[in-house]
C-alpha cells in the first residue's frame, strides 16, 4: 500500500519537510518536544505536536547519567523504534549520539540504523565548522540532518559545563556563520540551544530552513523543549528557559497541548525564559 498517498487528504497528514519549511515561511511557529517511549509518543501526537526529538537527553533524564556522553547507538535506536510506534503525525528526528559521527563513513552507517532500525525520519548532530563536511556526505545521500549549534551538551567535558553560549561578540558572529554555513552544506533544519535571544533571532533571520530553539528566544521558527522537564517529573533545578506546563492543567494530555498552543500562539518563551 502507497500509505503517503493514502493519507494525503488525511484530516491529520504526517508532517514532513515539506510542512516545515512552509510553516516556517507563513509564520507559523514550529511546536516540537522530545520523546522517549510509545506512550507517551501517543500523547504528544495527540497534543498536537509538530516534531518530536528522540534526543540523547534520555542519559540524563532516563538513565540518570550527569550527561549525554554515555548514550550508545544501541540505546538510540531502541528509543527511536519505541516512539516511531506511537506516532501518526509528527516529524520524527533521533540525536546521533557521542562520537558516532567521527567520519563521514560512521555518520552514513548510523545515521541509516536510525532510519532502518529506528524509523526515524531525520538525524540530528551537534555541529559547528569542522562538521560541514559530515553534513555535505549525509545530505548528498539524500538524508535529512539536524544541525545543532550554541551549547552542545556532548562537549560539556571540552567547554566547561553547561553555559550559555555566544555572549560575546566574537564567538556570536562564529556562530551566525557556523549557521550560514552548515545550511549551505545541506542542513535541513537548525537546532540552537542557550544562546542569548538577539542572537537566535539573528540566526533565524539570516537563514531559509527552520530554525528550532531550546533557550534561543523567541525570534526562532519554533522551540523545542524537554517533555519531562515541562511535565514537571525532572526532579531538582531546571533550565532557566524550562516552563512548568503541569501547573493548571490535570492530566499530561492536558499540559502538552497547553505547550502547543503557548508555543504557537508566541506566549511562550516569555522574557523569563530567555537569556
Amino acid at each position: 500500500m502507497y500509505t503517503q498517498l493514502q493519507l494525503r487528504d488525511a484530516a491529520r497528514p504526517p508532517v514532513n519537510l515539506t510542512t516545515l519549511r512552509r510553516m516556517r515561511k507563513e509564520g507559523e511557529a514550529i511546536a516540537a518536544l522530545t520523546c522517549y517511549d510509545a506512550s507517551f509518543a501517543v500523547l504528544v501526537d495527540e497534543a498536537g505536536v509538530d516534531l518530536v526529538l528522540v534526543g540523547d537527553s534520555l542519559g540524563m533524564v532516563i538513565q540518570g547519567h550527569d550527561t549525554t556522553v554515555p548514550v550508545t547507538m544501541d540505546d538510540m535506536v531502541y528509543h527511536t523504534r519505541a516512539v516511531a510506534r506511537g506516532l501518526h503525525r509528527p516529524f520524527l528526528v533521533a540525536d546521533l549520539p557521542f562520537m558516532s559521527y567521527a567520519s563521514a563513513d560512521q555518520a552514513l552507517k548510523n545515521s541509516v540504523r536510525l532510519m532502518q532500525e529506528g524509523g526515524a525520519r531525520m538525524v540530528k548532530l551537534e555541529t559547528g565548522a569542522e562538521q560541514i563536511r559530515i553534513i555535505e556526505f549525509l545530505a548528498g545521500r539524500d538524508i535529512a540532518v539536524c544541525a545543532h549549534l550554541g551549547l552542545k551538551p556532548q562537549s560539556v567535558h571540552k567547554t566547561g559545563g553547561f553555559r550559555v553560549q555566544g555572549r560575546e561578540e566574537q564567538m556570536a558572529a562564529r556562530l551566525l556563520q557556523d549557521a550560514r554555513d552548515l545550511e549551505s552544506a545541506g542542513a535541513d533544519i537548525v537546532l540552537l540551544e542557550c544562546i542569548p535571544a538577539a542572537l537566535g533571532k539573528a540566526v533565524t533571520e539570516a537563514l531559509e530552513v527552520p530554525v528550532i530553539g531550546i533557550g534561543a528566544g523567541p525570534g526562532a521558527s519554533g522551540q523545542v523543549q524537554v517533555l519531562y522537564d515541562i511535565l514537571e517529573i525532572t526532579p531538582g533545578r531546571k533550565p532557566r528557559f524550562v516552563r512548568d506546563f503541569m501547573t493548571g492543567n490535570g492530566t499530561p494530555l492536558a499540559a502538552l497541548k497547553a505547550y502547543v498552543a503557548a508555543v504557537k500562539s508566541g506566549e511562550y518563551p516569555a522574557p523569563e525564559h530567555c537569556f
